[in-house]
């Protein structure tokens, strides 16, 4: 049974709290870790700065899988430079995308730290990337993948989703 995406949020959302400074800033992954990071910034009081991040031309697969059909632009609206920067993701796999994320972030300016959210770790781990606040750590059989889902009335589920 998967856990309830909500309550992960809040969980989530209490963790960022303790590390919040006068200098952090949310930016969310294009499109899970997007949709979290505007739903934490409301659950953290809404005056924190808000940024996303398309990494598409950033990923080490961009060559082998070509352009995702749905690009969005990366949007940063406030000086990266010495900010504490929440990088936010849904799923954390091999670490790969932060990675990419990592490295279109670092084209905005030099951050003072950045500190890694992810709703759910899945764990099995390509690169030494490890998140600093998780709603949840998850087992998943080989082949499996989870997607976080947002219906139209904002609310967040988890799919998952069986080897073919």
């Amino acid at each position: 049974m998967l856990p309830d995406a909500e309550q992960l949020l809040d969980t989530l959302a209490e963790q960022i709290r303790a590390q919040i400074s006068d200098d952090s800033a949310l930016v969310g992954i294009h499109s899970g870790g997007a949709w979290l990071a505007e739903r934490l910034q409301q659950k953290l009081g809404g005056d924190i700065p808000l940024g996303t991040l398309d990494i598409s031309f950033y990923r080490d697969d961009f060559s082998r899988i070509g352009l995702h059909p749905q690009i969005k632009p990366s949007n940063i609206p406030f000086d990266v430079e010495n900010q504490h920067i929440i990088l936010v993701d849904d799923v954390l796999y091999t670490g790969r995308t932060v990675r990419a994320a990592l490295n279109e972030l670092f084209d905005y300016g030099r951050p003072s730290r950045v500190t890694l959210a992810v709703l759910v770790d899945r764990g099995e781990r390509e690169l030494p990337i490890e998140p600093q606040a998780i709603g949840a750590k998850v087992t998943l059989s080989k082949g499996q993948n989870l997607e976080l889902i947002r219906d139209n009335a904002g609310k967040f589920s988890l799919r998952l989703h069986e080897p073919k």
